[in-house]
């Protein structure tokens, strides 16, 4: 046996009629076509059903599967403490599928499980499945802020642990898309919210599993999407087979995208084995990106690469860096300004230090204090390492003088960056044009965050534009 069917589905409480209280039928493609996958599941008879959930247990560096043999769950967190849901774990399955994760070498398993309890994004499809008849046991697993090849290969594993103990298996990739499809979205809009969900759902029309895995990490940030992980991983308990899909249906009346899909494997495929086509063309945008970098962020990366392969900066003299390597321009060693390095990986920031005032000699040596601090000093991360290097993306900001100002109305998160502080001393920034921060509330509230600042204390406020540097 193997996997038969997957099914991609949103995940709105409001689905479940105790929590809508009638607002349910403003999604009505989306119950219906929930109620259609929910009879196709009952007619595929799958001895197991395997659920991803953005919001089940979710690590930075580790994927997490719930361990035990049984779970339960309710929408109390709606208001709707009376729907409960209830569920067997194929516990044999789960210890197959983290003994394949191992042998490909993906940090996978049942340790550091935070909440027994089932979550919404499982609950959810649960709900339609069972009230269609479905019994099965289920394995849960959640997603992380590991590689789309790591969710993908994980998806690997399951196909092999499946078909190791001949299980007749379907799996539920949940995951909501967009949630800045529209104004009436609780997180506002954003023109990337309808683009992303036009790129999904052109993927699940056409199973475009490679599309999944290379989408753009800065639209997913930018549309606020939860579901794409559980979609690579999905795509990856298919490895190797060709595969027919139906995109059912799509809507946000809400703001967020709610996409439901079915996906049926049609036989062995050798153009369907996706992680090294992934691969060329990741090397393929890293190439491009590093044929782009201008000279100041090319500084920052040699000067990462160069201290964490030999713990030395990059040396600087009349032929620029490191003997000619890299030419500077002259202004580059005149200038003095603040700046920040900013380093991320797969999307995610990996790490950023800057300074608001200069500290160095010049602006050259800024961006190198401040690229090595970025890479070994970050308190939120981990230093970077060698086998990192190949898949960090840079970008360097030189910021303007700060200016006191008098009101939030004078900010713009797209020009200006914000710094906020308290007269005992504590102190937060954020730079402009961040994927995801959208509007000075924000802006305002993750400063104050980074500064250690409760959302009721008073605060004095500044501005300042910066030259960002790709």
């Amino acid at each position: 046996m193997s996997i038969v069917a997957a099914f991609a589905v949103p995940h709105p409480p409001l689905a479940i009629a105790g929590v809508g209280r009638g607002r349910e039928t403003e999604i009505g493609a989306t119950l219906a076509s929930y109620h259609k996958a929910a009879q196709k599941v009952r007619e595929y008879d799958p001895q197991v059903l395997i659920v991803s959930s953005p919001h089940a247990t979710c690590y930075a560096d580790y994927i997490h599967i719930s361990p035990g043999t049984h779970a339960s769950g309710d929408f109390a967190q709606f208001d709707d403490p009376a729907d409960e849901i209830e569920a067997d774990y194929d516990s044999e399955l789960v210890e197959k599928i983290c003994a394949e994760a191992i042998t490909l070498g993906i940090p996978a398993g049942t340790f550091g499980e935070r909440n027994r309890s089932l979550d919404h994004g499982t609950m959810v499809p649960l709900s339609f499945i069972q009230a269609a008849g479905v019994a099965c046991p289920i394995v849960r697993i959640g997603i992380s802020g590991l590689t789309p090849l790591d969710h993908y290969n994980l998806g690997v594993a399951i196909q092999r642990a499946v078909e190791a103990l001949d299980r007749r298996a379907v799996y539920i990739a949940s995951g909501d898309l967009s949630h800045k499809m529209a104004d009436t979205s609780p997180y506002g809009f954003a023109p990337d919210g309808p683009v992303f969900d036009d790129f999904i759902c052109k993927a699940f029309e056409k199973a475009d599993f490679l599309s999944l895995l290379t989408c753009d990490s800065g639209l997913a940030e930018r549309a606020a999407e939860c579901g794409l992980r559980s979609f690579q991983m999905m795509a990856g308990a298919f490895d190797g087979y060709a595969v027919s899909s139906e995109l059912y249906s799509h809507e946000g009346p809400f703001g967020v995208g709610y996409a439901v899909a079915e996906f049926v494997p049609l036989g062995p495929s050798d153009t369907r084995h996706l992680a090294e086509q992934y691969h060329n063309e990741r090397v393929k945008q890293m190439q491009e990106i590093r044929a782009k970098e201008d000279p100041l962020v090319q500084l920052a990366r040699m000067t990462v690469e160069s201290w964490t392969r030999t713990h030395k900066e990059p040396s600087i003299d009349d032929e620029g860096v490191a003997g000619g390597t890299l030419k500077l321009p002259d202004w580059l060693l005149s200038t003095r300004a603040g700046a920040f390095s900013s380093i991320k990986k797969y999307g995610s920031l990996r790490g950023c230090i800057g300074t608001t005032v200069p500290v160095q000699e010049n602006l050259a040596h800024e961006i190198i204090a401040n690229a090595i601090s970025a890479a070994c000093h970050d308190p939120r991360f981990d230093p970077i390492t060698p086998d990192e290097l190949d898949d960090l993306v840079y970008s360097v900001d030189v910021l303007g003088e700060l200016e006191d100002i008098d009101s939030p109305s004078q900010l713009d998160t797209q020009r200006y960056g914000v710094v906020v502080s308290t007269r005992d001393g504590r102190r937060g920034l954020l730079l402009p044009a961040l994927d995801g921060v959208d509007t000075v509330e924000e802006q305002i509230s993750i400063a104050r965050k980074k500064g250690g600042i409760r959302p009721h204390e008073h605060i004095k406020l500044q501005r300042f534009e910066v030259v960002r540097h790709v």
